[in-house]
């Protein structure tokens, strides 16, 4: 009796633990097809998260590194500067897109071409520093291309 309160009061806690870290959504990602000699590009998504978080970091094969980016008036010139972390408020739609928020791809290891896919490991953190991270494939494409 005692071992199955014990047991029962486990899965209560691990369903709470579980409940707690935020859910991240992620759709409509893509990146940008590059031309021969370019060594970077830019990855864009829309992302909406259950709870208060961030995204903290983005690992890709495809490329050196990857940084999170914002674009900002600096001047009266606008400037991109990479961030430590994206707010993801809780509910609400955080679109990365081009001349915007974004991922930045430096240091390619070959040209990207429409058609292709890349693997994106993205890091959220909740508020309690909770990491997760979520891969994502995400297709090549120009940046003519509609996204349906």
């Amino acid at each position: 009796m005692k071992s199955m309160k014990f047991g029962i009061a486990f899965l209560a806690a691990a369903c709470v633990m579980m409940s707690a870290s935020a859910e991240v959504v992620v759709s409509q990602p893509w990146v940008r097809a590059t031309v021969p000699q370019q060594t970077a590009t830019g990855a864009f998504m829309q992302l909406k998260s259950s709870q208060d978080s961030r995204l903290v970091s983005v690992t890709t094969s495809a490329a050196e590194r990857a940084e999170i980016h914002e674009m900002k008036m600096e001047n009266q010139v606008m400037r991109m500067r990479e961030i430590d972390g994206l707010p993801l408020p809780q509910g609400q739609d955080v679109a990365l897109k081009p001349g915007g928020m974004h991922i930045m791809l430096m240091g390619l290891k070959k040209p990207l071409t429409e058609g292709e896919s890349v693997t994106l490991q993205l890091t959220f953190e909740d508020k309690a520093k909770k990491r997760e991270v979520k891969e994502v494939v995400v297709p090549v494409r120009s940046l003519t291309k509609p996204v349906h």
